[in-house]
């Protein structure tokens, strides 16, 4: 029996990204030295810097992958911008200081693509998140965002400390939010044409089905995280993405739903609805550079996949 000299904290635990690195820990891709503890908002309020406190010195982590955040889809960001920014300002501040006071190793952060500047080039690098502002329609998580690389830096020149963070696009997989009224574009759709299929209506998608995505599939980020945590040591974040090529639009992603539901209805595209940024294209040459060879699940297999997740845990997951 190898002793375990990792003991690994995941905020977060229990949402979409958290729930697929616990299963691909489970499948075989933990190592005998690494003890994996995932909490949720059930056991700290990180907006609580004693709370936070309380949990670091409960669990003693040597490292921390840090997921939690308040999170929500378009409509919900344009509503309540203030509350995006304070709550995950406090929430970020309070997890990379107590790591900091506590001798934690590594903290791995969870940044998003819509960090980047809104006016832009493409395919957007790393060397380009604070070259602009952000879209206007959610600069209140954005910004907060953003602030996770200022901090790591300071950690790093202040105090030799090893905070990096990852910026994965958009992600889908089992333990999503479903809400269709404030989950992310697919989750909602899979919802959508769950209920469509069940009441023989049209399918009726927000927006054009014009803008384009990268989509990553939870179990295939979980995998990338695990080499983050253990290998990628630089402090400057890392994209986390399928390729430009691998590019999907909504209605290619609502297509894909469909079939995987065998849903036969009408596509219907309501056009008063905002689309939200039209593309925001990443570039995934710098995890190239690290890992030539690492496989992505392909796109239709992986909305399979989430589908019947959600088809056998409806009861659930439509909350």
């Amino acid at each position: 029996m190898s002793e375990v000299t990792k003991r690994i904290l995941v905020t977060g635990g229990t949402g979409l990204v958290g729930r697929a690195i616990e299963k691909v820990v489970a499948d075989g891709e933990g190592r005998p030295d690494e003890e994996w503890i995932f909490v949720s908002s059930r056991d700290a309020d990180l907006t609580s810097s004693s709370e936070t406190k309380a949990l670091f010195e409960r669990h003693k982590p040597t490292h921390v992958i840090h997921l939690a955040a308040m999170v929500g889809g378009l409509f919900k960001n344009i509503r309540s911008n203030l509350d995006f920014w304070r709550t995950n300002i406090h929430i970020n501040d309070n997890v990379l200081h107590t790591a900091h006071e506590s001798g934690v190793q590594k903290v791995v952060s969870c940044l998003s693509t819509c960090i980047f500047p809104d006016k832009t080039t493409y395919p957007i690098d790393e060397t380009m998140i604070h070259n602009g502002p952000p879209h206007s329609s959610n600069f209140g998580y954005s910004y907060a965002k953003r602030m996770i690389d200022v901090q790591n830096r300071g950690y790093s020149e202040q105090h030799g400390r090893c905070f990096t963070a990852v910026i994965p696009t958009n992600v889908f997989g089992p333990h999503d939010n479903f809400n269709i009224e404030d989950g992310h574009v697919l989750p909602g759709l899979i919802h959508k044409v769950y209920l469509a299929k069940q009441s023989g209506s049209a399918l009726t998608v927000w927006g054009t089905g014009k803008p384009r995505r990268q989509f990553i599939y939870s179990l295939d980020l979980a995998r990338l995280f695990l080499w983050v945590l253990r290998e990628y040591d630089e402090v400057e974040p890392i994209i986390l993405s399928v390729g430009e090529e691998d590019e999907v639009s909504i209605r290619e992603a609502a297509e894909a739903i469909a079939e995987a539901m065998e849903f036969r209805g009408e596509l219907v595209f309501d056009t008063t609805k905002s689309d939200g940024q039209f593309k925001k294209t990443a570039s995934n040459a710098k995890l190239r550079r690290y890992l030539p060879e690492f496989q992505f699940t392909p796109f239709r297999k992986a909305v399979k996949e989430t589908c019947a997740w959600f088809n056998a845990n409806y009861a659930s997951a439509r909350k």
